[in-house]
């Protein structure tokens, strides 16, 4: 049975969806079978990968209302399965609104396919609505990207507040699996301290390594590829390598 991780961040430009993609790249390079799943209505993960969101015949979108199963929207990019999403995503969420059982959704159509993976990555939108409760209700660890500045603690609070109501109501299972620190510039004094501040004042433990400033992992969503085949070399791509084995001696 394949590890569920949703990479969750309600706080935009926390690389999150760079994140996803990276790290799912990396695992693949260690040979492990990766989904990954977009489950923002914005499509970042989608676009990442070099699909354009408003050519594709189904999505996610159409998973959640019902129409088609998981396993008929998915598709392979350079050695990763992707279930692609689209704007239309946002129409699901105020569909789900009037459903019973709504946060299960996702997790009900991701067991028919989830124990042919290894791991299945859930890209959360930057909410906290029904669309992010699908998501960790449906994982089995949740993974929080921040960036290391001073606005983080809020944001982080907020969701781990929202992670404890899941556990009360939907998944009393879910567990954190850490945070992961992007975007950081060693040079300055304020990224060490909010690192050593986030992991302080919420209890959860900051992965490492911290994932360095660079315009290689910038550039590489606009060509369709992950900073690992963008940049192999690059300090940004042996981070994620090295948090990609941090994942996965934790899970």
């Amino acid at each position: 049975m394949g590890t569920v991780i949703a990479v969750a961040n309600q706080k935009g430009g926390v690389a999150k969806t760079t994140t996803v993609h990276t790290l799912a790249a990396a695992l693949v390079e260690r040979d492990r079978r990766v989904l990954i799943v977009d489950l923002d209505p914005q499509a970042c993960l989608t676009y990442e990968n070099g699909l354009d969101p408003d050519e594709l015949d189904a999505t996610i979108h159409d998973v959640m209302l019902g129409r088609v199963g998981v396993s008929e929207v998915i598709l392979n990019v350079n050695g990763v399965d992707l279930v692609p999403s689209s704007i239309d995503l946002a129409g699901s969420e105020i569909h789900l609104l009037t459903k019973t059982g709504r946060e299960f959704v996702l997790g009900r159509a991701l067991k028919s396919i989830i124990s042919d993976y290894d791991y299945v990555f859930i890209d959360c939108a930057p909410s906290l609505g029904i669309l992010t409760l699908n998501g960790l209700t449906a994982a089995d660890h949740v993974l929080i990207p921040f960036q290391a500045e001073t606005l983080s603690h809020r944001a982080v609070g907020q969701l781990l507040d929202t992670i404890n109501d899941v556990r009360a109501y939907t998944n009393e299972d879910l567990e954190v699996l850490g945070a992961v620190a992007t975007m950081f510039d060693r040079r300055t004094n304020l990224g060490k301290q909010v690192l050593a501040e986030v992991a302080e004042t919420h209890n959860i433990e900051v992965l490492p390594p911290p994932i360095p400033r660079s315009v290689k992992v910038a550039e590489a969503p606009g060509r369709g590829r992950s900073v690992l085949d963008h940049a192999r070399r690059s300090t940004s791509a042996q981070a994620y390598r090295a948090l990609a084995e941090e994942v996965e001696r934790r899970t």
